[in-house]
């Protein structure tokens, strides 16, 4: 027996998000499928970052327990053949029988696209947020400042989330902008349900000149989900990559 890790990448337009779910099919459904018919076995992904419907990844991260003689780094090349288009194994190789994809110290990059110009861009529809009026980055950055560190994110998370404790240590958050297009790119150590969506949906009040960029602070401070903006859709959000440091066992 061995353990696999996969880097997959996604579309996840067509999808209802990374974990097997009665209302739709899944990353983790088709993943789970594929393997289980290419190594002839049971096979039962465990994903690092349970992503939702129609949100999409560059890199995230999952494991499986095998006992085929392929060698570790091909089955990429295997699986990719069996896979639909909008999803592929960027690599995998065999990892420590202890690895736990979601039981280490890791930093995840997710990133935010705004597509913010007079009329929509059919081309990018699918991977960003249409957002018409002007917006001020400068604010937006401003605001943002104020949730880098370690912090309860009561208020920027989804009342439907189960956990208890919302303390979370968000790295670093910047904006950039080509042409039309607006990007946050947001690091941290963990994030609480919907949190990055919701953080995109109050910074953008922010850069629309509806909360000043010290009304964040408030927000924060109040742990209250009602207190923050709206969330913003899916479509523009991306799991760019998650940096792995000191894994411990479950």
């Amino acid at each position: 027996m061995k353990r696999v890790k996969l880097i997959v990448a996604y579309d996840g337009t067509n999808y209802h998000g990374w974990q097997i779910q009665d209302n739709g099919i899944t990353i983790e459904e088709i993943l789970n499928k594929e393997l289980s018919e290419l190594l002839r076995e049971d096979v039962k992904v465990i994903g690092a970052s349970r992503t939702d419907s129609g949100v999409h990844a560059l890199g995230n991260v999952a494991v499986f327990d095998t006992e085929t003689r392929i060698p570790a780094e091909k089955i990429s090349f295997a699986l990719n053949q069996r896979l639909p288009e909008d999803i592929r194994i960027q690599e995998s190789c065999e990892v420590a029988d202890d690895f736990h994809p979601r039981f280490c110290d890791t930093i995840k990059t997710y990133q935010y696209r705004i597509w913010n110009a007079r009329f929509p861009n059919p081309m990018v529809r699918l991977y960003s947020k249409f957002v018409y009026y002007n917006i001020d980055i400068d604010k937006m950055q401003q605001a943002a400042n104020y949730l880098v560190g370690e912090h309860d994110f009561k208020s920027f998370c989804s009342t439907r989330t189960q956990v208890e404790n919302t303390v979370r240590r968000v790295t670093e958050i910047t904006f950039s902008k080509e042409g039309n297009m607006v990007t946050m790119t947001i690091k941290g150590y963990g994030f609480l349900y919907n949190m990055v969506r919701i953080i995109m949906g109050t910074l953008l009040k922010c850069g629309m000149g509806m909360y000043e960029p010290e009304h964040v602070k408030e927000i924060l401070e109040a742990r209250d989900r009602a207190a923050a903006g709206p969330k913003a859709e899916a479509c523009g959000l991306t799991l760019v990559g998650i940096e792995y440091a000191r894994c411990n066992e479950p």
